[in-house]
């Protein structure tokens, strides 16, 4: 062999090298994306866990917000028919059941969710202020009606000498008025604003975890790509798996989350298995999150829109082509007193499913509290005093079937055009007052304030 060609082959690059250099650059490579795949993992958990706190966090706030307006409802039927039983469930309530206590340590979890819950300790502060009232308010029952079976915790609250000197009646009258004023519902706002600038510092608490872990992610994702790219460069026969098992999956999932979407569960097992925790995760905090807004803005028993929904709705509307129906259950005492308060639920459940079947999909329909009900007819820009009419009419016949086994009820309607009232909050007023000349017309009737014909 030649001088020349011997050193040609000395010089000349090893396959068997080349071979060693791949195999080794392939097992590092590889051992980087197992790595960082469960790095993106933990990332997940981690969001996930945040997520559960989250949620666990905004159900602690929730969980204060009902208990106080269920301790609201309780001694607000008791003012108002005197039944013992309210009295007994608020007490279990305020006592035993301890829902507000739970909330408040639920939320005290670590540093961070002190803000969130000092904001809640706020609205428990208010809440037991309120009690004051509602304790005044249960004794001026208790002595109208002659009971000596009761909580001895009323023991302690002493009648003004103005308010021991009242008739029966007059002291039932004065405890109603104690409990649905001006005054009890300003208490109220405040302790739904402390609520709600709880759940603000909750969600501002998220944001901050969100953002970390995103950002962890957004930096894993980034090592991947540049491992998957020199693996590209490094060994041309990888490109297409590396394509189909790594890059795309990863591009689409980062436009998805962006797009606040599910994850496609596609490409390589691991990411399949973090896209499926992801989603899972995604698909909870989606429900959760609708049965919160839901059970915030719908009334449990009838499943109308609640006051706050009502508030919510009222905000929204176009005056100029929306009507407001204030509706009123004729003698709805009577039945509750003659037929039980169960058969009272059960009248008030089939007027919403009337109402629900003669009115729109667009329509709303809400419960402000009792029976009075509003309903919200929206986009008529025309004017619809006979069709408004022929409807009402229709809602009496089907309440007085007395074929489902309930007792027989009409209904006093007030009526008004948006576009009449001069802003959203007068519209309500000048409804109420219609509806209240129905009453006196004889009920079972209907009042427009104002209408073009």
């Amino acid at each position: 062999m030649s001088e020349k060609v011997k050193k040609n082959k000395k010089s000349g690059l090893s396959l068997r090298t080349i071979h060693i250099w791949l195999i080794i650059t392939m097992v590092v490579m590889s051992g980087i994306v197992v790595y960082s795949t469960f790095r993106l993992t933990n990332t997940f958990q981690r969001l996930a866990d945040a997520e559960e706190q989250h949620t666990e966090l905004q159900k602690a706030a929730h969980e204060l917000m009902d208990a106080s307006d269920y301790l609201t409802e309780r001694v607000q039927r008791f003012t108002n028919n005197g039944d013992q039983q309210f009295l007994d469930q608020y007490f279990t309530e305020a006592f035993e059941s301890n829902r507000r206590e739970e909330a408040i340590a639920k939320m005290d979890v670590d540093e961070k969710t002190q803000a969130a819950l000092a904001q809640l300790k706020e609205a428990m502060a208010n809440s037991v202020k309120l009690m004051d009232q509602e304790y005044y308010a249960m004794k001026l029952v208790i002595e109208a009606k002659g009971y000596t079976d009761y909580p001895e915790v009323l023991d302690s609250v002493t009648l003004s000498d103005e308010d021991k000197a009242l008739s029966a009646d007059a002291k039932i009258r004065r405890a109603t008025e104690l409990v649905l004023n001006d005054e009890y519902y300003d208490q109220k706002d405040l302790i739904r604003k402390d609520m709600r600038e709880s759940l603000d510092e909750v969600d501002s608490l998220m944001n901050r975890a969100k953002e970390e872990e995103l950002d962890t992610l957004h930096l894993e994702l980034t090592i991947v790509r540049i491992i998957i790219l020199i693996q590209v460069i490094s060994i041309l026969v990888m490109v297409r798996l590396t394509s189909i098992l790594g890059i795309k999956p990863v591009l689409k999932a980062v436009d998805k989350i962006k797009s606040d979407s599910p994850i496609p569960e596609v490409g390589a097992n691991e990411f399949r298995y973090l896209a499926h925790a992801y989603n899972k995760m995604y698909s909870q905090y989606k429900t959760s999150l609708e049965h919160l807004n839901y059970k915030a803005s719908h009334d449990e028993l009838t499943g109308a829109y609640n006051r706050a929904g009502y508030e919510i709705l009222l905000s929204g509307i176009d005056l100029e082509t929306t009507y407001m129906m204030l509706l009123d259950v004729d003698n709805f005492k009577t039945i509750n007193d003659t037929y039980g308060h169960e058969t009272g639920d059960q009248v008030l459940v089939k007027l919403v499913q009337v109402l629900k079947g003669v009115f729109r999909d667009d329509d709303c329909i809400c419960r402000l509290g009792g029976d009075e009900f509003v309903v919200f007819m929206v986009h008529s820009s025309g004017m619809q005093r006979r069709l408004i009419e022929a409807k009402i009419d229709q809602i009496n016949d089907e309440l007085e079937n007395t074929d489902d086994g309930l007792p027989s009820i009409s209904i006093s309607v007030g009526i008004v055009n948006g576009k009449d009232a001069s802003d959203k909050e007068s519209l309500f007023e000048r409804t109420d007052a219609a509806m209240y000349e129905s009453k006196k017309k004889g009920k079972h009737t209907f009042t427009f304030v104002s209408d073009d014909q």
